[in-house]
Formats: C-alpha cells, structure tokens, sequence
C-alpha cells in the first residue's frame, strides 16, 4: 500500500505495483510530480526504490520508461542513434527520448554507474528549460507534459570515484529508502514470497541481525529483496535453513570465513526445525 488517504484504493486495484510506504515518501514524490520536479532515490539495494517508482507510475497514470546504469553507457544510448534500415540511414530514439516525447516517467536505476559525460546530458531536462538537447539532430526537445526523471543510486556502495556531483544532485528533490521497520518487512516478504507471517518474521530476523553486526566485512546486506527470495524457497518446498544459506549467505560474500560465520548466525537466530 502507498500512503494514508491512498492505501485502500492501492490495495483494491489488483494491477497495481505492492509498496507499502515507511514516511512520507510517496506524498513527496506526488508534490515533485504535479510540479514537475526531477527526483532523486537513494537507498541500499534491494530496499524497494524500483519497486517504489512502479507503485508511483501506476498510481499517477504515467508510463515507466526504465533504464538500468552501467560504465559503458553512452549519451547515444540515452538519447538515440542513427540506424542503418533497409538500406536507408534513420534515427532511432532512446529510452530518454521517447519518455521525453510522451511525457512518461523516465527512470535511470543506478546511474551513478554511467559515465559523467553520459549523465550531463539529463541537465537541461532538470531546470527550467526542461528541455533534451538532441545535437545529432541540430534541435531541442521541450518534454512533453507529465514528463518527470528520477535517478537513483545506493550512497553506501558507491566508491569515492564514482558518485553523483554536486551539480547534478542540486537540481533533484531527494528521497532516502531504507528498509523498512520490522513488522511493516515481515508484511512485505510474507504477501510477496506467499508465506506465513512466522516465517516472514524469522527472515526478517535474520535480515535484521545480519544488518547490525559490527565491523562486517560484508560490501552489502541482506536486502528485503533477498529475504523475499529465500521466502519463494520456502513457499516451493526448501527448509528455511536451507533458503536461507542459498538466497541470503551464499549470497551475501564468496570468502569462506565469511560464509561460515553467516551460516553460524542463521543458526543461532533462525528458529529449529
């Protein structure tokens, strides 16, 4: 469910995305929306932000244009080529174009990964010009109306080499994921891995302590996304032992040690069969 006055309309519209809002921050994204503002997700993988902007795009009525950031994206890939057709030389849009056109919500999932040179080419769709410079073309875009980008990027795994600059965030109103409280996470994992509310909670239990364990060695933690895998495991037969060890620990690090010590804590806090 979204928030407050939108729950139960969510919850009654069986085509809608499942995101169940933590703050406010599905009142911010509607604010930035009906004024056409640029935003900005942040938060640890697998918190929910991609399925937080599907639950938003549908609510809005908006078409989701999704675009996934990597080191070897080019500004051609955002905004569009020239193709060779038939024998015939034509341009062919990119994802950032046709939302552009149609005034859909473009999202570019982890774009922090792209290079900074690829990233400039969002600036002018961001301030008041909300514009895309099409130079192969020799013209400019206006976005049409409904157009809104939102970027996202995780802040703690992000290497001092590769993060957002200064000149980018600025021009973004800023939303923070997290993962959410306990019981809210064991509805969520319960309803989307199809398992009972004790089990739920037993996963989020060992999400939770994997989460607070001083000094890990570990880049990343067990997401909700991962909670929610070793939950299908369940749901399809596997022990919750045995989900676990394949969708959270073996996961989570390759270093034996590591492993090990995972596998020791699964024990101790998952209940015995």
């Amino acid at each position: 469910m979204l928030a407050n006055d939108r729950a139960t309309a969510v919850q009654a519209d069986s085509q809608a995305p499942f995101y169940e809002a933590a703050g406010d921050e599905a009142a911010v994204f509607r604010a930035a929306a009906r004024g056409g503002l640029p935003v900005l997700l942040k938060g640890p993988t697998g918190c929910g932000k991609t399925r937080f902007v599907q639950a938003m795009a549908h609510e809005l009525g908006r078409e989701l244009i999704t675009v996934a950031g990597h080191e070897d994206m080019t500004s051609a890939d955002l905004v569009g080529r020239f193709l060779l057709k038939g024998g015939e030389t034509v341009w062919v849009d990119g994802p950032l174009t046709r939302a552009v056109r149609a005034g859909a919500i473009c999202y570019l999932d982890e774009v922090v990964e792209a290079r900074q040179d690829t990233v400039v080419v969002i600036h002018p769709l961001t301030d008041h010009r909300r514009e895309l410079a099409l130079d192969r073309l020799g013209t400019a875009l206006p976005a049409a109306p409904g157009f809104q980008l939102v970027i996202s990027y995780n802040p703690g795994y992000q290497s001092v080499l590769k993060n957002i600059k200064e000149s980018t965030r600025q021009r973004f109103v800023a939303i923070e994921l997290g993962f959410p409280p306990a019981e809210a996470e064991t509805r969520i994992v319960a309803r989307e891995a199809g398992i009972d509310a004790a089990t739920a909670g037993a996963l989020v239990g060992l999400g939770n302590a994997v989460r607070g364990l001083d000094g890990s060695p570990l880049r990343e933690v067990a997401s909700t996304r991962m909670l929610i895998l070793a939950g299908v495991l369940v749901a399809h037969g596997l022990s919750l032992r045995g989900a676990v060890q394949a969708a959270v620990v073996q996961v989570l690090s390759d270093d034996p040690d590591v492993v090990r010590a995972l596998g020791e804590l699964a024990d101790a806090v998952l209940p015995r069969p």
